[in-house]
């Protein structure tokens, strides 16, 4: 097996982990800026200002998606150049920010000078990343001294969100393959995100919970892993078609009685933001 960083003839070959997340997102930007993007983009507010973005500050979004903190960082004022490794994704972003210099580069190397940027932020990108420290330190290495970071992971507890599946799943008996396990793991609190980036070298981390409410229509909420978004939507396409629609009959079941008078769904989302300086 080809570990992280193997090189063959000259090129770089990705680990296990990092090849399934390039086949896992591959062709999935649209449907992922129709479905997830929402839930995910309910961050980006204290993201950015976590990061000090404002008027004038060169930003880097790593992992852009669809280009939604890149965005938030134009609306402020900041000159953003924004990076994700999925092809499909950089064009989304190019098309939705077009002020961002929106480009694709695959962590842990990007193609920018030391010093580059006053500050980056990674929304829920880190734990996508075969090596996180080594991801953290390249980041590290294009931010300018003091220049800060901040960066999201979704929570250890108090998601309910995506619990909504794994609730269908299990009634309907479905199985689960296993997927590869991100290799270099860490605690998903406010403490193991501020380590990670003390061990990367940045400075004064810190961590802090963030809370949600995520509203959705249990449709919509549902096209996500019918659109194969994720290793949940890696499960659900790869189902036999009898069980996945059993677990779609378990979903609309279950959604349906956790919807409110406006017929959505009103879902706890908890994730973790880390902060430090360069």
């Amino acid at each position: 097996m080809l570990g992280p960083g193997t090189t063959i003839e000259g090129e770089t070959v990705a680990g296990e982990f990092d090849a399934h997340e390039r086949r896992m997102w591959e062709g999935k930007a649209v449907p992922y800026q129709r479905t997830f993007a929402g839930l995910c983009g309910a961050a980006v507010p204290e993201l950015v200002a976590a990061a000090g973005v404002g008027p004038g500050a060169a930003v880097l979004d790593v992992g852009t998606g669809p280009g939604t903190a890149a965005a938030a960082a134009v609306r402020l004022g900041a000159r953003v150049t924004a990076v994700d490794a999925e092809p499909g994704m950089v064009a989304l972003a190019a098309e939705n920010v077009p002020a961002a210099d929106v480009r694709h580069a695959v962590l842990p190397v990007l193609p920018f000078a030391d010093a580059s940027f006053d500050a980056v932020v990674a929304n829920f990108v880190i734990n996508h990343v075969e090596d996180p420290a080594a991801a953290l330190a390249e980041l590290r290495r294009v931010t300018r001294p003091g220049g800060r970071i901040a960066v999201t992971v979704w929570a250890a507890v108090g998601n309910t969100a995506l619990g909504l599946f794994a609730e269908a799943l299990d009634a309907a008996g479905a199985v689960r393959p296993a997927f590869p396990p991100l290799p270099v793991d860490f605690d998903r609190t406010p403490e193991g995100l501020a380590g990670l980036l003390a061990g990367a070298g940045w400075r004064n981390p810190e961590g802090r919970h963030l809370a949600w409410t995520h509203r959705v229509s249990p449709e919509e909420f549902w096209q996500g892993p019918a659109s194969g978004i994720a290793n949940l939507g890696l499960v659900i396409t790869g189902l036999p078609p009898a069980t996945a629609a059993l677990v779609k009959q378990h979903y609309d079941r279950i959604a349906g009685g956790r919807t409110d008078g406006d017929g959505l769904l009103a879902l706890p989302a908890a994730a973790v933001l880390a902060v430090a300086r360069r």
